[in-house]
C-alpha cells in the first residue's frame, strides 16, 4: 500500500510540475522567439550534452488553438499574436502548457511540460458604459445627498493593469464616493457638498476620470451633467421700487398711465407673476385707476378734476403663483402737471464716490465697465418733457438705458501714471420752445494699481573699488524707479549670485551696495552678479540688472625670489678668458599687478672689490670689469629686490659665490684708484651737460615740428584718420631724432625688467624709452593698462634674443593743445571710490649718469613695429 502511494505521488508530481518555464508578453507578433528548450535542458540535465546532436523535439497536438510552435532543434516560437484577455481569465495566472516529446535518434526518451506564462500588458483602458449621463438635484436637497453613477470596466487581466482609480474634476459643490462590491466592480456615487441655488446656476458639468494602474496608465472620462430643479424660493422683483409718473389732467383712459414690470428667477408656475393693489393703497385714490393683473398696465378710469388732485401714491403688489406664493411691493407716484416748460433735473449715482460729484475707479478697470447711473426728471408734457442727454469726453461715454435713464461707461483704458483726474459735463436738453438745458459737472479720480514693474536707469552697472578696505566700504548706488504710488512704489533690493563663489557685498533698500568683508584682489579681481528689485505692491512686480565690480590693486604683497630658491645659496663659478660676462640671472615674483609688480634688483653687500654688477631690471649678474687670477676666492653677496609700489616692499637673499679662475687669465690685477661714490669727475660732468643740452634742443625742435604737422594733418582729413597719422608721425620722428641726437652714444630704447604675473611665473618686460630719458615725459591714465613693444636683446657676444613672456597691457592717452595725443575708448565705470595711488607710485626713473650710460651700452634701439589703428602709447 505504501509503495502504491509513493508511485501515485510521484506520478502526480510529474503531472503537475513543469520542466521549463518561459515568459512572453502579449501582443507580440507571430514567430516571436521565446526560448531554446535544448539549451535550457542541457543546463539542468548534463546527460543531454553527450548526444545533443541526436536529440530532436516534437510538439504534441493539444485540443483547441495552437498558440506556440516547437522546432526539431528545440526552438520555441509563437504561432500568432497573443492576447491575454482572450486566453485567460481575470486575476489568474495566464499561462499555457506546451507538451514536447524528446527523441534520441528514433528512440522516445520522455515528455517535457513547457510552461509559457503570458504576461499581460496595459493595452485596454477603463471603459464606462456611457460617455455622458444626466443627474437631477433639487434646490431643497441638503448636504450629503447621493446620486449613483455607473462604474468603469478594464478588460486587462493583470491585477495592476485592471486596477481602477477614480478622480472627480469639476465644481466644488460635489464629491465622489467609491465603494467596492468585488475586486472588479465598484459602486460610484456623486455626493452633494452644499445646497444648490438654481437661480445662480441651473446646471453643472463635472468629469469622473477612471485611471488604471498600468505603465503608462490609461484613462477614460465620464461626463456628468447635473440639472438643478426649481423650488419657489425667490420673490418677484420690480424693475423699479418707485415709479415716478407725470400725467396731464386730460389723460386719455385707453392709454396706460404706467406699465409695471417685475421678474421672478424661479421657473414654471413659481415664476408666473400677477399684479394687485396693496391694502396700503387709499381707497379714495384706488377708484381713479384700474390695474391689469396680468400685464401690469395701470389705466385711468375716472377723469381728473383740475386743481383737486395733483398727486397720487399707489402701492402695488407683485405675487407669484407658487404653492406658497411670494410677493414684493412697489410704489407708483403719479404727478398731475400742467403744460408749463421746466428744465430737466439730473440725478447721478456713482458706484464708488468720494463726494456728491466725484467718483473713484481703479486704473485696471476694463473698457465698457459701468461707472455711474444717471436719471433725468422732466415733468413737463409733450415736447417739453422729451429730453436728450450727452457728454463730450474721449475717455467716458453716456449710454441710454431707456426713457430718461442713462449709464456712464468707460470708453477707453485709463492709466493713473499718465492722468489721475478726469473732468467732464453731462448735458441734458428738452425739446421745448425755447429748449431748456441743464449741465452737471462730474469728476473721476483714478486710483493706483500696481501695474508697472521697477525700472533700472541702466542695463549694466559697473563699479571700481580697491582691495583691503574694511567691511561696509561703499561700492556704488543702483538706481531704480517705479511710477506706482504707495506700496507699489516702495522698492526692496537684494543680491543674486549665479556664480560658484560667495559674494562679499551687501545691499540696502535704498539701492546702496557696500562690502561685507575686506576684498583681496589676488584672490579675485572681478565680480559679476545681479541685483533683484521688487516693489511691495500686490501682486509684487520685480526686475533684475547686471552688476560688475572690478577690484583694483594695492601694494600689499612683498616680492619674493624664485631664483635662488634657498637662502643662503651656494654658487660655484669658473672663469675663462673666453667666458661670457653674464654669470647668472636672479629671478623674483610679485603677485600684485601693474606698478606694484614692477621689480628692481640691487647688490646690498659683498661687492667691495667692484667685481660684479647687477642689472636693476633684468636681474642679470655679470662681471663689471676684467677678471684676474687674484680675484679668485669666495664672495658673500647679498641682493635685494624691490617693487615700485607705495610703500615700497622688498625681499633679500644671500648667495655664497666661489670663483675659480683659469690659468690663462692675466695673473695680476693692478690696483686702480676707484673714485668715491660721492665725487664726480669734472670732465665726465661737462660731457653729460653738453649731451643733455644737445638732446634737449633736438627734442624741442622735434616737438615743434610734430605740433605743426599734427595740426596740418588734422585740418586736411577726418578726425579719426588725422589722429592715427598724427600719432604715427610724431612717434617715428621722436624715435629718429632721439636716435640721431645720441648717435655718438648708443641709445637706450628700453630697459628690461623682471615682472611676475599673478600666478608667480616670471616674465621679462621691456619698458618704453620715455620712462628712462630725462627730457621725455609721459602721461598715463591711471584706470587703464599698458602696452609695450617687444625689443631684441644684444649680448656681449652679439646674439639676438627676443625677450620671452612679453606681456601686453593697455594705455589710454588724452588730447591736449601743443602736444601729440590720441584718444582711445576704455571701459567706462559708474564710480571709482578712490583713484589716488592706483599704481602705487610713479614709473621707475634711471637718473644717475653711470646707470644710464651702463644701460645704453647694453641695449640698442628696438625694431620698429606696426602701430595699431588707434595708438596705445603716445610720447610727448
Amino acid at each position: 500500500m505504501l509503495l502504491f502511494l509513493c508511485i501515485l505521488l510521484t506520478f502526480f508530481h510529474c503531472y503537475l510540475s513543469e520542466d521549463i518555464t518561459y515568459h512572453v508578453e502579449e501582443e507580440n507578433g507571430p514567430y516571436t522567439y521565446i526560448g531554446d528548450i535544448a539549451a535550457d535542458l542541457q543546463k539542468s540535465d548534463s546527460s543531454f550534452l553527450k548526444n545533443k546532436d541526436l536529440i530532436t523535439f516534437s510538439q504534441l497536438q493539444q485540443k483547441g488553438e495552437q498558440l506556440f510552435n516547437v522546432t526539431r532543434t528545440g526552438k520555441l516560437y509563437t504561432v500568432e499574436t497573443l492576447d491575454a484577455e482572450s486566453v485567460c481569465s481575470y486575476e489568474k495566472e495566464c499561462f499555457e502548457i506546451v507538451k514536447v516529446a524528446v527523441h534520441k535518434s528514433k528512440t522516445f526518451m520522455k515528455i517535457l511540460k513547457i510552461k509559457v506564462i503570458i504576461e499581460d500588458i496595459n493595452d485596454h483602458q477603463p471603459e464606462f458604459p456611457e460617455k455622458e449621463i444626466t443627474l437631477h438635484f433639487r434646490e431643497s436637497d441638503g448636504k450629503g445627498m447621493k446620486k449613483a453613477i455607473p462604474s468603469a470596466i478594464d478588460k486587462d487581466v493583470g491585477y495592476q493593469n485592471s486596477f481602477i482609480e477614480y478622480v472627480l474634476h469639476g465644481d466644488g459643490h460635489f464629491s465622489l464616493s467609491q465603494s467596492k462590491l468585488t475586486d472588479e466592480i465598484s459602486i460610484l456615487e456623486i455626493i452633494l457638498n452644499e445646497k444648490l441655488d438654481r437661480e445662480k446656476k441651473n446646471s453643472y458639468n463635472i468629469e469622473v476620470i477612471a485611471k488604471d494602474g498600468g505603465t503608462p496608465p490609461k484613462q477614460s472620462v465620464l461626463n456628468v451633467k447635473i440639472s438643478v430643479e426649481d423650488e419657489n424660493d425667490n420673490r418677484p422683483q420690480f424693475s423699479q421700487h418707485i415709479y415716478n409718473v407725470s400725467i396731464e389732467h386730460k389723460h386719455k383712459k385707453n392709454i396706460p398711465v404706467v406699465t409695471l414690470s417685475a421678474t421672478d428667477l424661479d421657473i414654471g408656475r413659481n415664476g408666473k407673476i400677477s399684479f394687485y393693489f396693496s391694502q396700503k393703497t387709499d381707497v379714495k385714490m384706488r377708484k381713479y385707476f384700474l390695474l391689469n393683473e396680468t400685464t401690469g398696465m395701470l389705466y385711468l378710469v375716472k377723469s381728473l378734476e383740475f386743481g383737486k388732485e395733483e398727486e397720487f401714491k399707489l402701492y402695488v403688489e407683485a405675487r407669484d403663483n407658487g404653492i406658497s406664493p411670494l410677493s414684493s411691493l412697489a410704489i407708483i407716484q403719479i404727478n398731475v402737471i400742467n403744460e408749463h416748460n421746466n428744465p430737466p433735473n439730473i440725478d447721478v449715482n456713482f458706484i464708488s464716490s468720494q463726494n456728491h460729484n466725484t467718483a473713484t475707479i481703479l486704473e485696471d478697470i476694463k473698457v465698457g465697465s459701468f461707472i455711474a447711473y444717471v436719471m433725468v426728471t422732466d415733468n413737463d408734457v409733450g415736447h417739453n418733457g422729451e429730453v436728450n442727454c450727452h457728454i463730450k469726453d474721449d475717455t467716458f461715454k453716456l449710454q441710454s438705458m431707456g426713457s430718461k435713464e442713462y449709464k456712464i461707461v468707460l470708453k477707453k483704458a485709463v492709466d493713473r501714471e499718465t492722468q489721475e483726474h478726469y473732468h467732464f459735463t453731462v448735458s441734458c436738453e428738452d425739446k421745448g420752445l425755447p429748449a431748456l438745458k441743464t449741465d452737471k459737472d462730474l469728476s473721476i479720480q483714478v486710483l493706483d494699481v500696481n501695474d508697472v514693474e521697477p525700472h533700472f536707469t541702466k542695463d549694466t552697472f559697473k563699479f571700481l573699488t580697491y582691495e583691503n578696505d574694511k567691511a561696509n566700504f561703499p561700492i556704488g548706488f543702483i538706481n531704480a524707479t517705479d511710477p506706482d504710488i504707495g506700496k507699489g512704489g516702495e522698492l526692496s533690493y537684494s543680491l543674486r549670485n549665479k556664480q560658484q563663489y560667495r559674494l562679499p557685498f551687501q545691499i540696502i533698500n535704498s539701492g546702496f551696495i557696500s562690502t561685507n568683508q575686506s576684498l583681496d584682489r589676488e584672490h579675485r579681481d572681478f565680480y559679476e552678479f545681479e541685483v533683484f528689485v521688487k516693489d511691495n505692491g500686490s501682486p509684487s512686480l520685480n526686475n533684475t540688472v547686471n552688476v560688475e565690480v572690478e577690484v583694483l590693486d594695492r601694494n600689499d604683497n612683498a616680492p619674493y625670489f624664485t631664483f635662488p630658491s634657498v637662502d643662503p645659496f651656494t654658487l660655484n663659478v669658473h672663469y675663462h678668458p673666453q667666458s661670457k660676462n653674464d654669470i647668472t640671472v636672479l629671478k623674483a615674483s610679485d603677485i600684485d599687478s601693474h606698478m606694484n609688480a614692477f621689480l628692481r634688483y640691487e647688490i646690498v653687500s659683498g661687492n667691495e672689490r667692484q667685481l660684479f654688477k647687477l642689472d636693476s631690471f633684468t636681474g642679470v649678474l655679470s662681471y663689471s670689469r676684467t677678471v684676474y687670477q687674484n680675484d679668485a676666492g669666495s664672495y658673500e653677496l647679498e641682493f635685494v629686490v624691490k617693487d615700485s609700489g607705495t610703500p615700497v616692499l622688498s625681499a633679500t637673499t644671500s648667495v655664497s659665490l666661489t670663483l675659480t679662475v683659469s690659468n690663462k687669465t692675466s695673473p695680476m690685477f693692478t690696483a686702480v684708484h676707484l673714485p668715491s661714490d660721492n665725487t664726480i669727475d669734472a670732465t665726465l660732468l661737462i660731457i653729460i651737460v653738453v649731451a643733455a643740452v644737445i638732446v634737449s634742443i633736438a627734442i624741442v625742435v622735434s616737438i615743434t615740428l610734430c605740433i605743426v604737422r599734427c595740426n596740418n594733418v588734422r585740418n586736411s582729413s577726418s578726425e579719426r584718420t588725422a589722429e592715427e597719422k598724427q600719432a604715427y608721425q610724431c612717434r617715428n620722428e621722436m624715435r629718429q631724432l632721439i636716435y640721431q641726437g645720441n648717435n655718438s652714444v648708443p641709445v637706450m630704447s628700453g630697459n628690461r625688467g623682471e615682472m611676475s604675473d599673478r600666478y608667480g611665473h616670471s616674465r621679462s618686460h621691456y619698458y618704453p624709452d620715455d620712462w628712462k630719458m630725462s627730457t621725455m615725459s609721459r602721461s598715463l591714465q591711471k584706470s587703464t593698462k599698458q602696452k609695450y613693444s617687444q625689443p631684441i636683446e644684444v649680448t656681449s657676444y652679439g646674439d639676438n634674443r627676443p625677450s620671452s613672456n612679453y606681456p601686453t597691457d593697455t594705455l589710454t592717452s588724452r588730447k591736449s593743445s601743443g602736444q601729440c595725443w590720441s584718444e582711445r575708448s576704455s571701459r567706462q565705470y559708474e564710480e571709482i571710490p578712490a583713484m589716488s595711488g592706483i599704481y602705487g607710485g610713479a614709473p621707475p626713473d634711471v637718473s644717475s649718469t653711470s646707470e644710464r650710460d651702463h644701460y645704453q651700452d647694453r641695449y640698442v634701439k628696438p625694431p620698429e613695429r606696426q602701430l595699431p589703428s588707434t595708438p596705445d602709447v603716445v610720447v610727448s
